[in-house]
């Protein structure tokens, strides 16, 4: 990246990537560009990133008495990632200084010393890796020897036998470029003014402000309408004498407009949803939408009494599939995610996993 591109570093922290995890494909990470103004910070499309979270298969391994070094590929590419030895993994190449006292508990009672080698060994295998195991690891991205590598802040094998792990990997990768990484940042500090973007944001918050205070279940655009009202600043046109006034949009057609996006934006949260599409715009607030949570609660409860299901509780794909088939086609996957979060707030569903749900 050109110097002069690059975004000042006191804007970095407006961008929530460059706090994050990145979950980006090896390939990308090798091919980031270092920043001329802060060493160790790299630019992936205009994003700041020093910290990523990458998952692959073993395929070289180093290990030297303080750390591990293993050859993770992705399928993308192939990087070197440093993992550090905490104090449990070295005490292996002594270990007769915590063996030694595990006669002292009394026979069939707890013994620290026997637990202690027990949680060494657990934790021995998880991070210790062989070739072709699956790792993943997180932390900073450092140059040696211009050399792209990773300093693992955390690190441990996936036992994955059906590969389930990868698929859903696999699957959430790419939305997150789609949505996050291959957009450019918006980093230049909003205006207190009337723009464009603080006016659509004030929009939505007001909307939503109404729907707490309210607890209203459903409505119709025109029962939100007029709180946008005073959004909208209607100021005269002035024109010198030998000029034509321009016209421009009225404040009834800014107020249509703003309201429009501002329901855009909560649809793609997943705040609000219409259940039938209709020329009768009726909107439904997913928090205070009853049936919906009645609706996801059985689906659940039935088909995590399939065997398929049964161990593992049901994949939220396929949850949100039951609903658009039993329910409503216009549930998206935002909205589904607040009523399952909800759902297991008030203990109704537990997560078994990543993205599976069952009930108690």
């Amino acid at each position: 990246m050109d110097p002069a591109e690059e975004t000042p570093s006191m804007l970095w922290g407006l961008d929530p990537i460059f706090s994050a995890f990145a979950r980006l494909y090896v390939r990308d990470i090798l091919q980031m560009t270092e920043s001329t103004q802060v060493p160790g910070i790299y630019f992936y499309n205009s994003h700041p990133i020093y910290k990523v979270d990458v998952l692959g298969t073993v395929v070289y391994k180093r290990e030297r008495d303080d750390f591990f070094c293993y050859g993770v590929d992705d399928g993308t590419g192939v990087i070197n990632c440093l993992c550090w030895k905490n104090d449990l993994l070295k005490e292996e190449a002594n270990p007769t200084k915590s063996r030694g006292k595990h006669s002292d508990g009394a026979k069939g009672g707890f013994n620290p010393a026997t637990e202690l080698e027990k949680l060494r060994q657990a934790q021995q295998s998880r991070c210790h890796l062989e070739i072709g195991e699956l790792l993943r690891v997180r932390g900073p991205v450092k140059t040696s020897r211009q050399q792209r590598e990773i300093m693992a802040s955390t690190y441990y094998k996936v036992n994955d036998p059906v590969m389930a792990v990868q698929i859903a990997w696999m699957m959430e990768v790419p939305q997150l470029y789609r949505q996050c990484y291959d957009k450019p940042p918006q980093l230049q500090p909003t205006a207190t003014g009337d723009s464009g973007i603080s006016s659509l944001s004030k929009a939505t918050n007001t909307i939503k402000d109404f729907f707490k205070q309210q607890s209203v279940s459903r409505f119709r655009p025109y029962d939100v309408q007029d709180l946008l009202q005073p959004l909208i600043s209607s100021q005269p046109q002035t024109a010198s004498a030998d000029q034509e006034p321009v016209a421009g949009p009225s404040a009834c057609q800014q107020l249509r407009q703003l309201l429009k996006e501002a329901l855009q934006i909560l649809q793609d949260e997943g705040i609000v949803y219409r259940k039938v599409k209709s020329q009768d715009e009726v909107y439904h607030v997913t928090a205070h939408d009853t049936d919906l949570r009645i609706a996801v609660k059985d689906i659940i409860r039935e088909d995590s009494k399939r065997e398929k299901y049964a161990e593992k509780g049901c994949h939220i794909l396929h949850i949100l599939s039951a609903v658009r088939q039993r329910y409503s086609l216009n549930v998206s996957k935002a909205a589904l995610e607040l009523v399952l979060k909800s759902l297991e707030c008030n203990s109704d569903i537990v997560s078994t996993s990543d993205s599976h749900y069952t009930v108690f």
